[in-house]
């Protein structure tokens, strides 16, 4: 008995191995082997998840409990608004090892994270101010919050409709990235709070009539600080993106605010290391990741990219995924050989903040609109970055001249053979 007992506990922590490979001890990530990218859309974190795992079996899991990240108190005011306007709050800090002759450089960033309000249908102009009307009282709660940076999740004004391959009427929902109502609406928001807004949206390139997907930084003084398009477009399952726009030719910006200096790798650029590498090359101390992305393509690498990237980089990185599943009147495909169908998937939220020690926040909810405020001191970046030694091993000029090589036509990798 004992010992078929001692076989049935190794299979069980065997099974529930992930409780530690992705997490760290973030709720939200607690079955990601028992069901690795099947998170039913209704369930809302794996809590509920981590109490169906045997009591036996609990001990022989070692997850990974950062000593930096703690539980952020915020205003009761903040709180209540939060409740009423029914979505989550959830506040976390980050400390950095106090300097003789560096003050420390706490910041406050928060990352919203939303479903759409009204029906794929509605009129375009109803959708829209309907989202700006959301977002502003979720803007004002992350203000008694104390926010000083803001940042929305990918193409926020709208559905996620690329996934349709129709050009109508979603291309009607891009707008000038510099004097668009969405722009104006972000300036007054930013002026109001004294906060950096950075507001993820379809842009129309006025002088060329063209379409992109930006995200314009907007400083906390109400002006247009900039914007960065998109680096990488995805050509994979439904993300049908590369039929509307082209890659970002914007570069890999980073902005001077006030706070910090931030960039904005959006969505799919997280999949790839040089993006990051690039942001953090040109001094970004904060990286913002705005997406949109569903679990059963997604889910199981999530918890997972922007932490390593933070530790790759020395910096901060910032997750943001809306939530819910929109559906579509007109069925699309996938190129699959599955059926026809109305809706995208389930976009699973979750979105966290990753420091460059290794330590990240818990995620918001899978399916709750959330406002995710954390406070960092900036000074970790570099405390880290010397900890490691990172400048000095990085070999940078060596990469330059084989990635100059690699990308060559008459390219051979250095493969050695028997």
């Amino acid at each position: 008995m004992a010992l078929r007992n001692f076989l049935t506990n190794c299979n069980q922590t065997f099974r529930y191995c992930a409780l530690l490979a992705t997490s760290d001890d973030d709720e939200t990530r607690r079955a990601s082997l028992a069901r690795p990218s099947n998170f039913a859309p209704t369930t809302d974190s794996a809590d509920r998840e981590w109490t169906a795992v045997p009591p036996a079996v609990k001990p022989h899991i070692r997850t990974k409990r950062s000593n930096v990240r703690v539980k952020l108190d915020l205003p009761v005011c903040a709180v209540d608004a939060a409740s009423k306007r029914d979505f989550e709050l959830k506040g976390y800090r980050f400390e950095a090892a106090l300097e003789q002759l560096r003050p420390p450089r706490r910041i406050r960033v928060g990352l919203i994270q939303h479903r759409i309000v009204l029906s794929t249908d509605a009129p375009i102009l109803d959708q829209i101010n309907a989202m700006h009307s959301r977002i502003g009282e979720m803007v004002e709660v992350a203000a008694m919050c104390g926010v000083n940076i803001i940042c929305f999740q990918e193409t926020w004004t709208m559905p996620f409709a690329f996934c349709t391959r129709e050009k109508e009427p979603w291309t009607e929902f891009a707008e000038s990235a510099e004097e668009g109502n969405t722009t104006r609406f972000c300036q007054e928001l930013a002026k109001k709070y004294n906060m950096v807004v950075v507001s993820p949206i379809l842009e129309r390139e006025e002088l060329h009539d063209t379409l992109w997907n930006t995200a314009v930084v907007i400083s906390n003084s109400g002006n247009v600080l900039g914007k960065s398009r998109k680096h990488h477009i995805p050509r994979v399952g439904d993300f049908n993106e590369s039929t509307y726009y082209m890659e970002g030719d914007t570069g890999h910006t980073v902005f001077q605010t006030q706070f910090g200096k931030i960039a904005v790798n959006i969505c799919y650029g997280r999949h790839h290391p040089l993006n990051w590498f690039m942001y953090s090359m040109n001094g970004a101390e904060i990286i913002f990741n705005p997406s949109a992305t569903v679990g059963a393509l997604s889910e199981p690498m999530w918890p997972i990219e922007a932490r390593n990237a933070a530790i790759a980089n020395h910096c901060f990185t910032c997750a943001i995924n809306r939530v819910g599943t929109e559906n579509f009147k007109s069925e699309f495909t996938s190129g699959d050989g599955k059926k026809a169908h109305h809706d995208f998937g389930h976009f699973y939220g979750s979105s966290y903040v990753a420091a460059p020690d290794g330590s990240r926040t818990p995620g918001l909810s899978r399916t709750r609109d959330g406002l995710l405020v954390v406070e960092m001191d900036l000074n970790l970046n570099r405390q880290i970055s010397d900890k490691w030694s990172f400048k000095m091993t990085g070999r940078y000029a060596e990469y330059a001249e084989e990635l100059t090589n690699a990308v060559r036509y008459d390219f051979k990798p250095n493969i050695v053979k028997e």
